[in-house]
């Protein structure tokens, strides 16, 4: 697991390596490499997952998706078109909805296509309910596996990839804290 420890005591650190552990599996192949980043955010789970389940709509906080066309029903199977802002060795990917469980706050995708680097890169993200400054909150760990490119080290690639999954996830804390702050705890339907 990424050593980004987001301010975990001990007992957060075991928690989060547990939750890692159950619902972060991903069979590593010899030319691949995986790793989990978690970060704490200062919102409940049901405003933060409102966000995260929108697998039609990663625009709300993923600020390199400048646009989404999904199609089907958002269930298991859907496809979704990501068009990727400028500034980064991409320029579109097509996603497959692997699994969106409303009741564990887990959503897994896998990329199955489009004009970058990713090859074989599948990802599960989960929310964990957690008390922050004595506030309702949420863990989130978001785990990958890719294949590495040609060229790059295991290490180049998971550090890549890990930058790309903190700036969503702190945009996610960005976007839920500022909804949170307005008392909109409730889940949000955009």
């Amino acid at each position: 697991m990424n050593g980004n420890s987001n301010g975990f005591g001990s007992a957060g650190a075991v928690a989060a390596t547990e939750f890692v552990r159950r619902r972060h599996r991903h069979e590593t192949g010899e030319n691949q490499c995986s790793s989990a980043v978690v970060k704490r955010i200062k919102a409940p789970v049901p405003l933060v997952w409102s966000l995260v389940r929108r697998f039609d709509q990663p625009q709300k906080y993923k600020p390199f998706v400048s646009r989404c066309v999904a199609q089907g029903s958002l269930e298991i199977g859907s496809l979704r078109e990501v068009d990727v802002k400028s500034g980064l060795p991409a320029t579109t990917s097509t996603e497959r909805l692997e699994l969106l469980d409303d009741d564990e706050h887990i959503l897994s995708i896998r990329i199955i296509g489009g004009d970058h680097r990713l090859k074989n890169y599948s990802s599960i993200i989960s929310l964990h309910p957690e008390v922050i400054d004595g506030r309702p909150g949420t863990l989130v760990i978001e785990s990958f596996v890719v294949d590495v490119p040609e060229g790059n080290t295991k290490d180049e690639t998971c550090y890549f990839v890990e930058a790309l999954i903190k700036c969503n996830l702190k945009s996610l804390a960005d976007v839920s804290e500022g909804l949170a702050v307005q008392d909109r705890t409730e889940p949000i339907d955009l």
